[in-house]
């Protein structure tokens, strides 16, 4: 549980910090070229925040775990204590972090 803790904690850290950045930074975006890479990292990432989406579907996935491991010890207890390593995370963090990746 608490790597999860910590896992979660570090996303919504890295969310808040792109969203601050990208509510400081203004982009003028008339002078794009589609033949720059910088213009296209710009335009493709950067304006259409896709890290901000990838770090929010992280972090939903994240409290779905949590909140399934939270289930399990409450409803039944005695399973998860024979079955479930006192450390629920560090497989299922890995899955999160594979299986959410930007577009």
């Amino acid at each position: 549980m608490n790597i999860l803790i910590v896992n979660q904690s570090i996303v919504d850290m890295l969310a808040s910090v792109f969203t601050l950045l990208t509510a400081v930074v203004e982009v003028d975006g008339t002078r794009m070229s589609s033949h720059s890479v910088y213009d296209q990292f710009l335009c493709r990432i950067w304006l259409a925040r896709q890290p901000l989406f990838f770090f929010l579907g992280i972090s939903i996935f994240g409290t779905l775990l949590m909140a399934l491991d939270r289930y399990v010890a409450v409803i039944h207890p005695i399973w998860q204590n024979n079955n479930v390593r006192s450390t629920l995370g560090g497989k299922d963090n890995r899955w999160v972090w594979k299986t959410k990746k930007p577009k």
